[in-house]
């Protein structure tokens, strides 16, 4: 056996055996209890399950609606939407800028009458519903919330959440609009509508997931993803909103990687360290100090070589989510390096969940890796890491000024130069890419969206304009234009707007007159 020293995907030494010397003395925690290692929930999913979740989204919301009522049959419990770039940055589709992009990500949303069509048949009140946006969310839990009112739902019930973390968008993705101030002013508008009008909704979900796949380590990915939670709750509280009432409507957003221990061991550690964050804020309830997250598996672990092979990659880092107590999941299809999924791909994926939650037996007991010398000395490793990395951002002056000075993108910078690199030269395998080729691949089959997408989005803009009250818009959207330069709430206005037939690229673009583009 070789002595070479080995390391976690974050830098961490693993020794080669861990004892009982190795573990601290300190009290027995209890899952759904402070600091929530063991996790949220007193029986885990002896209680309930996670949420499975697909993430799908693709061409029009009549195409996305077939694959909604496709993935439902096959037993997911919850929908997972995903946008197209237009959508995401604030552009209707007949939008110069949207040229070859329409439908392409994700399905194009331009008005309420393609939420009504993406949802048809699927009532509101029945179904949890995550969106994955951000610079826009506000206006989608508009059009959300417009269309469940016409359903006729009780809005205290309906259930999901809008991605809205935007300061992720400065340091690692980019589909941010408007600059950092106005962005952060639109996002405890949300908080504090949504405590008042939808209850349990979750109004943001504060995602680490982009920042992995930007190229962060596993350290990286909680320490900043902690220190934009951490500003959002600043700004939230600056405003004068209680912690206990919008701590409990909080979420978090992690990626799943390949390295199943150290995978585990950030899932615990960023419980932990959530609530003792969120008790120095001054929460006193309990269930605003938990940290309550979903998971995607990881995309960029995914390879476009052998593709098959990703199933067992996602079926390692779906156990890594459960054994580290997520609440809800995603899993990735194997043909994602390639293309949007299948739909025998989207199953196959469900399906890696649905035998985990009911053949592996991992869901039989509540955190069962916990007590493993190991995993109780890795959990504590990644959390001092982490809380390092946190304590230089806050001597920076928190997220926001990290970000403008460029640091934590640097950070992630660096840490996907050293992976590549080390992928480049022999040092980290991945199987069939650097080592375990094969020639000849067979090629596998894979979902193409037409061009034609955008053609027919505009001919549905043009009619939705040609039947709508234009002196009605015109006032809804000088009237946000009002509030937006006020500083009153604009979440009503948007509602309003939305339900006259306002498109998304109409109300983002006013607020750009007001609070101008991030550049």
């Amino acid at each position: 056996m070789s002595d070479s020293k080995k390391y976690s995907d974050s830098g961490i030494e693993i020794k080669t055996l861990y004892t009982a010397n190795d573990m601290q003395p300190g009290d027995q925690e209890q899952p759904g209890e402070y600091p929530f290692t063991r996790g949220v929930q007193p029986d885990m999913y002896r209680g309930k399950l996670w949420t499975m979740r697909q993430y799908a989204g693709f061409s029009t919301a009549e195409e996305s609606n077939k694959r909604y009522h496709y993935l439902l049959s096959q037993g997911v419990n919850g929908l997972s939407v995903a946008f197209d770039l237009p959508t995401q940055i604030g552009y209707d589709s007949d939008h110069p800028l949207a040229e070859g992009e329409v439908g392409k990500v994700g399905v194009a949303i331009d008005s309420i009458e393609d939420i009504q069509a993406l949802f048809r048949g699927i009532k509101l009140e029945e179904v949890s519903t995550s969106m994955t946006i951000n610079a826009t969310g506000f206006i989608l839990l508009g059009f959300y919330v417009a269309l469940a009112k016409e359903q006729g739902a009780d809005l205290k019930k309906i259930s999901g959440t809008i991605q809205n973390d935007i300061l992720k968008e400065y340091a690692a993705r980019g589909t941010d609009i408007y600059p950092p101030k106005p962005s952060m002013r639109i996002i405890t508008d949300i908080f504090e509508w949504c405590g008042e009008e939808i209850p349990k909704w979750n109004t943001i979900s504060i995602s680490g997931y982009h920042i992995r796949e930007a190229g962060s380590t596993a350290v990286q990915e909680i320490a900043f993803t902690l220190s934009n939670g951490k500003a959002y709750v600043e700004a939230a509280t600056k405003k004068g909103l209680d912690i206990n009432v919008f701590g409990r409507r909080l979420s978090f957003f992690f990626n799943a990687h390949n390295d199943l221990f150290e995978e585990i061991a950030k899932f615990r550690a960023a419980r932990r360290m959530w609530a003792r964050m969120m008790k120095d804020l001054g929460a006193t309830d309990p269930r605003a100090m938990m940290l309550r997250f979903h998971t995607q598996t990881g995309g960029s672990t995914l390879t476009a070589q052998q593709p098959l092979n990703n199933i067992s990659r996602v079926t390692v880092q779906t156990l890594a989510a459960v054994l580290g107590g997520t609440q809800s999941l995603h899993t990735n299809g194997y043909d994602e390096a390639l293309s949007l999924p299948t739909e025998e791909a989207a199953r196959i994926a469900l399906r890696t969940q649905q035998i985990i939650a009911f053949e592996s037996g991992a869901a039989g007991t509540v955190d069962p890796l916990a007590g493993s010398y190991f995993i109780e000395t890795l959990t504590r490793e990644v959390e001092d890491a982490a809380w390092k990395l946190i304590a230089k951002i806050d001597s920076m002056g928190g997220s926001v000024a990290a970000i403008e000075e460029g640091f934590i993108q640097n950070e992630i910078a660096k840490s996907a130069y050293e992976h590549q690199r080390a992928v480049e030269t022999g040092e980290k395998i991945i199987v069939g890419v650097n080592r375990f080729q094969v020639t000849g691949e067979d090629t596998i089959p894979v979902l193409k969206v037409n061009d034609s997408i955008r053609a027919v989005q505009i001919d549905k803009i043009a009619a939705l304009k040609a039947g709508r009250n234009h002196a009605k818009c015109d006032q809804l959207l000088q009237l946000l234009n009002d509030k937006a330069t006020s500083g009153e709430n604009i979440m009503p206005t948007v509602v309003e707007a939305v339900e006259n037939k306002c498109t998304l690229g109409e109300i983002a673009d006013t607020l750009r007159e007001v609070f101008g583009e991030y550049k």
